[in-house]
């Protein structure tokens, strides 16, 4: 199992996991996981990448899957830090970064903080850009500020009770069980977001109101947003086409819609995301 270390807490060091597979001299894609799952959850983009000749890098996030379970660092400021402490330590260049939900705050702050200068272009699948809290000078927010306050006091009340919820909607399962996902494929997602520590899981939530306009004026390298029509937990209308209109002028954007996809479409729509993030990588 491979690890780097990136910092500590208390008397702990603070690891970071990861996988790294493929070809060592090969374009390096690094693959960022969203809430609450791990970097196994991009299995059939894993599948894809590898079978195109990438080499394919997937981490957990601090808090989560393998990675040292903390209770404190529950930023983007950190995790854009811990983002740029794998692709150091890896010595990656010409890297594509591929974030998904709450992997793609990781992208844009990593962008603003540390630049593109060993990246080639970012893909942004069910953002959360460019800002979600409903304010002043945001009110198409997707919401205030009690909400996320109340999701995570739901996670640290019962988070099990939580995460059932959160999958029904994350899939669609009313519409989508049986046809698009399995049910043993929701119950595992559900196994591994119960692996998360309990410090973390809870503190996610309140990260998700994080102000990214200031970081999206970095976004320099070609660029994706993809996102699901249907999505019941970052609603297209205020992410995607709202982050869409905020790419700065002169960056090459491809921008797709799929029609009827969940947030989860990594797994309900695995191969219309393949084929557009492929189509994509390979321009």
């Amino acid at each position: 199992m491979a690890y780097i270390t990136v910092g500590t807490e208390n008397s702990a060091d603070v690891e970071i996991f990861y996988t790294d597979q493929g070809p060592s001299d090969a374009q390096p894609v690094v693959l960022i996981h969203g809430f609450p799952l791990n970097g196994e959850s991009w299995d059939l983009q894993q599948r894809a990448l590898l079978a195109a000749g990438y080499r394919v890098v997937a981490y957990d996030r601090r808090g989560f899957g393998a990675s040292t379970k903390t209770a404190s660092g529950s930023d983007y400021d950190t995790f854009a830090a811990d983002l740029h402490a794998l692709i150091e330590d890896l010595e990656l260049d010409d890297a594509i970064l591929v974030g998904f939900s709450m992997g793609t705050g990781e992208i844009a702050r990593y962008l603003s903080r540390y630049g593109a200068g060993r990246i080639a272009k970012a893909a942004f699948l069910g953002s959360l850009e460019p800002f979600l809290l409903i304010t002043d000078d945001n009110p198409d927010g997707a919401g205030d500020q009690a909400f996320f306050d109340g999701t995570a006091a739901a996670v640290a009340e019962d988070r099990h009770a939580f995460l059932t919820g959160f999958f029904r909607d994350f899939y669609n399962l009313d519409d989508l069980l049986g046809t698009r996902i399995s049910p043993e494929a929701v119950a595992a997602s559900v196994q591994v977001a119960t692996q998360a520590g309990n410090a973390a899981l809870a503190a996610a939530p309140l990260t998700w109101p994080t102000d990214f306009r200031g970081d999206l004026p970095a976004l320099t390298v070609p660029t994706l947003i993809l996102h699901g029509t249907a999505d019941n937990i970052l609603p297209i209308d205020k992410t995607a086409r709202r982050f869409r209109d905020l790419v700065p002028e002169g960056t090459p954007l491809t921008y797709v819609e799929i029609e009827g996809a969940p947030h989860g479409l990594l797994r309900t729509h695995g191969a219309e995301v393949n084929a557009a993030l492929l189509d994509f990588l390979a321009e």
